[in-house]
């Protein structure tokens, strides 16, 4: 059975099982922390969770079926033929739990398969500033009487051009405890400026860990950027996610994470950096709407020689998703991201650089037949700089059809 078709289990199980468990109606903390694991692909843990819940309370019938169902997942197929006959036998369950039972008999419980997610996306848009061209054609260098005005040469002002985009994202289970690679690729072609095509791969490995009642995603990232068929940039990065054992309503999640990035440029050495983070992430799930708040703080540490020494910054965003109508999807997000440098930019440009960027955008999501969605997207980049070199501004737009497979 694949691990969607498992959670839905879940889910269906627990909305029944709080009509015939009343007596339970408070979740403990070891049973929130089972239902943690699940949702976290940690079987094994959360078998040993439930184990201990059941030991402590007999009575709690939500975690006689999720031990029921994850024993089956793990391929224990007498043990959970077990437990499911003690469920008939001890609380008489209503007719949807059995269903659910009658389900997982009829489909057999098979050992621990991997299961994976693959989804690919076609995108044909435009960009008024596909080379992030200065929002205006004057600029000086020096100050005083040293200063001297300049102009900028029709190349580094905004150029517009359509596109086409293609990426694909694969993602696979390495073990029954929530380990998983995935690999992403994007290529996005211009029609007419091709020294600004893009092409960027990113390889990863995600791994869950437990402490108690704290629990820790692990990811381990490598990533390539190429620009104009050369090779722009390489990433290396760590990231942990903790998410934090408070008690909080069962909608509402808290999180923080902390995260190194190492920059290298093969054509600009000594742009070469670190990037440290460390973020806090509030997140709610209702029924039809999920909404994500989150903002942190930023250290640069760049190479000796590097224009602009070391830079520290934050960063702020909200994300939320909501099912507009029946047929219509919709998301709206925005980010502000903030970086102060240390030192003068270079000894022509004498100003510490101040940059300031915000980032807009919305998308509405068409769900179509067989997993496929058509969405259009808007976005807008505003960068607002005290040395008006840096200074741009600029409007994208983007249709594109997604599949997904799981």
């Amino acid at each position: 059975m694949t691990q969607s078709r498992r959670r839905l289990s879940w889910v269906i199980s627990l909305a029944v099982l709080n009509f015939c468990t009343l007596v339970h109606a408070e979740t403990t903390d070891l049973y929130r922390n089972a239902m943690q694991l699940l949702s976290q692909g940690e079987q094994d843990k959360a078998n040993e969770a439930l184990t201990r819940l059941i030991e402590q309370e007999p009575q709690h019938a939500g975690a006689w079926l999720d031990l029921a169902i994850t024993q089956c997942a793990l391929g224990h197929a007498a043990e959970a033929e077990r437990l499911f006959q003690a469920i008939e036998s001890r609380f008489s369950p209503p007719p949807g739990i059995l269903e659910v039972i009658a389900s997982h008999r009829a489909q057999g419980c098979k050992d621990w398969q991997p299961t994976h997610q693959n989804s690919i996306m076609l995108a044909r848009g435009g960009d008024n500033n596909v080379n992030q061209g200065a929002s205006s054609p004057n600029f000086s260098i020096g100050s005083g009487s040293a200063r001297i005005d300049l102009q900028l040469l029709p190349e580094y002002l905004p150029q517009r051009d359509q596109y086409t985009l293609l990426s694909t994202d694969y993602k696979r289970d390495v073990n029954k405890n929530g380990s998983a690679v995935f690999v992403q690729l994007k290529a996005r072609k211009n029609d007419t400026l091709e020294r600004f095509d893009t092409t960027s791969l990113l390889l990863g490995l995600e791994r869950p860990w437990r402490f108690g009642n704290w629990a820790v995603q692990g990811v381990a990232t490598t990533g390539f950027l190429t620009l104009g068929n050369k090779l722009y940039q390489q990433q290396n990065q760590l990231q942990a996610r903790i998410f934090l054992p408070f008690k909080l309503p069962n909608s509402i999640q808290l999180s923080v994470l902390a995260g190194l990035t190492h920059f290298t440029y093969p054509m600009l050495p000594n742009f070469n950096s670190n990037t440290s983070e460390m973020s806090a992430l509030l997140a709610y799930q209702g029924e039809s709407q999920r909404t994500q708040v989150s903002a942190g703080y930023l250290y640069d540490s760049g190479k000796t020689g590097r224009l602009g020494g070391d830079r520290q910054g934050w960063f702020a965003g909200i994300q939320t998703q909501a099912s507009l109508t029946n047929k219509l999807n919709g998301e709206l997000s925005w980010t502000r991201q903030h970086w102060q440098s240390q030192a003068a930019y270079a000894p022509l440009i004498d100003q510490t650089r101040n940059q300031d960027t915000q980032l807009l955008q919305g998308t509405l999501i068409i769900p179509l037949k067989n997993d496929f969605s058509l969405q259009i997207e808007a976005r807008k980049v505003g960068n607002q700089e005290n040395i008006s070199l840096f200074q741009y501004n600029s409007r994208l737009w983007q249709i594109s059809l997604h599949w997904k497979s799981f």
